[in-house]
């Protein structure tokens, strides 16, 4: 009843102000001004709509405690119980905060020539200048947009619909044009698939042809996906995705990860959400970009994503979002010729592309492995094995001899327990609270990860800060095994140990900026544009 009666009310504030302002000699600008209002309490009563349903709960983690909104995500969630705000309160959920947030930002919006803007189909659109485009594209079948959009298109529509009626034509959003890839509107996956790559097809050649030369086009884009049924390495969402902007002529010449996510969101919590998107900066491909081979795309992938890999971790990039960052700088290479052709003499699937663009990437990752001391290098093959569970005494033995160490050298380093013809890694929670590195006289870089993860998990960042700030050479290779058991841990389908080592690589930052008050000259915060 609070919703209806206020969005009945935006209508009569508008032919309000139109009414007082009738006589003027300016009333066609005050007219317009009376639109504008309205639209901007039209946003309110929608805004208040999202925390103003059944499905809102009380928010814990907040410092106060107040209403979570009804689209904490992407979707409409289950919850056993409800919180009802006070639409006429001054507490969380009322109507006039939401105009309050308005009001504030209507400050900081640019003053110059009137702008123009206009909703149509980015597949046909035509008739425009050349221009410079920034675009965030639909991520295949992530969200249907369409169908969540109705929660607040009939409060807006009762609201504006006199404002603005040609975006208010129909009773509901329209769903069937929609560029998603969903398989219950378009009669199965293979049919949604060939709709949504025929339309982003379509929306990216427009953009090629229009995209005014001198400059590049921004294309953001975030999709992570498991694909475990298939057993495929590679993104059916980015797969289809990409090979859109490559039909389109498209060639990708940069990439840019940007953190684009608000820290501490609901989405974030408790979850491997993904916190950045790649940009991906992108020009027509030159009409006589020249073909390679199968062999000679490998060759450069290992020649040129390690740099690019590195950057991206000195840059503090997430090891949950590595590894759609790194799809950017393998697909510079690979689309930037004309064709990549196999041994057949057909040319190369995007499909197959990423798959090797994975498996570049595992390969760096393996090779930073060689880097780390030789207990460290057991302890990770170890983990990729069996994780924190028991195994067979001689198969650690087995293991052991590879590495060109013992059992009970790792033993003794403070990695593992061998008992009863058993041997384990040490978990986080059975390490020594007092471990110093100073005074480790087997000091390895997995008891470097492990007890800086324990610390910032159990002590807070102050703490962490301060055992980072003794590790020395060792700081920067305890961030890259985390990187790496990441990885691990993401392939096994171990989402809590995932989140320790994604944990410790986002805190890194504010751990090197305290790690430095700690110890003048200590780590520094690195950064991505060094």
């Amino acid at each position: 009843m609070a919703l209806a009666a206020h969005s009945s009310l935006v209508a009569k504030v508008r032919e309000k102000i139109a009414e007082d302002l009738t006589s003027h000699s300016r009333g066609d600008e005050y007219r317009e001004y009376a639109a504008a209002v309205a639209v901007y309490l039209g946003f309110a009563v929608s805004k208040a709509a999202d925390l103003s349903s059944a499905l809102c709960f009380w928010q814990p983690n907040a410092e106060h405690l107040k209403i979570a909104p009804t689209f904490s995500r992407h979707a409409l969630t289950y919850h056993v119980d409800f919180a009802e705000g006070n639409p006429f309160s001054s507490s969380s959920g009322n109507y006039f905060r939401q105009v309050e947030l308005l009001c504030a930002a209507l400050p900081y919006l640019g003053v110059g020539p009137a702008g123009i803007a206009r909703q149509e189909d980015a597949r046909s659109v035509g008739g425009l200048p050349a221009r410079v485009v920034s675009t965030d594209p639909p991520y295949y079948d992530n969200v249907p947009y369409a169908d969540l959009s109705d929660f607040f298109y009939i409060w807006l529509r009762q609201s504006l619909q006199p404002v603005v009626p040609e975006v208010f034509r129909t009773l509901l959003v329209p769903k069937a044009p929609e560029l998603v890839a969903d398989p219950f509107r378009h009669g199965g996956k293979e049919q949604a698939d060939s709709f949504f790559m025929a339309g982003m097809t379509a929306a990216m050649r427009t953009v090629c042809e229009g995209q005014e030369k001198q400059f590049p086009a921004a294309v953001y884009y975030a999709f992570k996906q498991s694909e475990a049924d298939s057993g495929s390495s590679s993104s059916t969402g980015w797969e289809t995705f990409l090979a859109a902007i490559l039909e389109a002529g498209f060639s990708v010449v940069g990439t840019w990860p940007v953190r684009t996510a608000r820290p501490g969101r609901f989405r974030e919590t408790g979850s491997n959400a993904l916190a950045t998107a790649v940009v991906l900066v992108c020009r027509a491909r030159a009409e006589d970009a020249p073909s390679i081979t199968r062999s000679d795309f490998r060759r450069l992938l290992r020649q040129e994503l390690p740099k690019a890999l590195k950057a991206l971790q000195k840059g503090n990039i997430a090891p949950v979002d590595m590894a759609q960052a790194s799809i950017g700088p393998g697909m510079a290479i690979f689309s930037r010729h004309s064709k990549v052709m196999e041994a057949d003499g057909s040319p190369m699937t995007v499909r197959t592309a990423l798959q090797l663009i994975n498996e570049a990437l595992d390969e760096y990752l393996a090779e930073q492995t060689g880097e780390f001391d030789t207990d460290t290098r057991f302890a990770v093959t170890w983990f990729e094995t069996r994780g924190f569970e028991p195994g067979p005494y001689g198969e650690a033995e087995t293991l052991a001899k590879a590495r060109n160490v013992s059992v009970q050298g790792v033993v003794e380093a403070g990695i593992i327990k061998a008992t009863a013809g058993k041997v384990r890694l040490l978990k986080r929670a059975e390490l020594d609270d007092d471990w110093e590195p100073e005074t480790d006289d087997r000091l390895t870089v997995w008891e470097c990860t492990q007890n800086l993860i324990k610390r910032l998990e159990d002590k807070g960042e102050t703490v962490a800060a301060n055992l980072l700030s003794r590790l020395g050479a060792n700081a920067d290779p305890a961030r890259d095994l985390a990187y790496r058991l990441y990885q691990t841990c993401e392939r096994k389908g171990w989402a809590e140990e995932a989140r320790a080592y994604n944990g410790l690589v986002v805190a890194w930052p504010e751990l090197a900026r305290l790690a430095a008050q700690v110890t003048p000259g200590g780590p520094a915060q690195q950064d991505l544009f060094r």
